[in-house]
């Protein structure tokens, strides 16, 4: 699974009590964030009345729980011959690699990188509205 947003978490989730419980399938996770927010409570992290890190998901934590692998980068290529994925570098604040490239061998590969906002052409709304992207 590429991409730890609401879907993939859900999934990932899923198939880890079902099929990495029981050792039927090794899953994986791999996120660019080490943490999730569900970012329809951001709105309350906005206005002061929710505290953003009492309500994120460590996926380390979440991981160990529901039988599942969490591997922490960006996927940065795809090779459908070989069925892997690359992962790009990890880097630290000042651009020193941390975690090397490298690849995640897949039997079947779910991409669930999330979306964009879309106003639907509401007048006013680029002009007066801060999107989540």
């Amino acid at each position: 699974m590429v991409g730890g947003g609401a879907g993939g978490l859900e999934l990932v989730t899923s198939l880890g009590n079902k099929l990495g419980k029981k050792g039927k399938a090794r899953i994986s996770l791999v996120d660019a964030g080490l943490t999730h927010v569900w970012k329809p409570l951001l709105h309350e992290v906005a206005s002061g009345s929710l505290d953003a890190s009492a309500n994120e998901i460590n996926y380390r934590a979440h991981a160990r729980k529901h039988h599942y692998e969490f591997q922490l980068g960006r996927m940065s290529g795809l090779d459908r011959t070989n069925k892997a994925i690359v992962i790009a570098p990890f880097r630290d604040e000042e651009g020193q690699e941390v975690v090397p490239e490298r690849r995640l061998h897949y039997d079947t590969l779910v991409i669930a990188v999330g979306s964009t906002a879309n106003d639907f052409g509401t007048p006013g709304a680029q002009d007066h509205c801060l999107f989540l992207d």
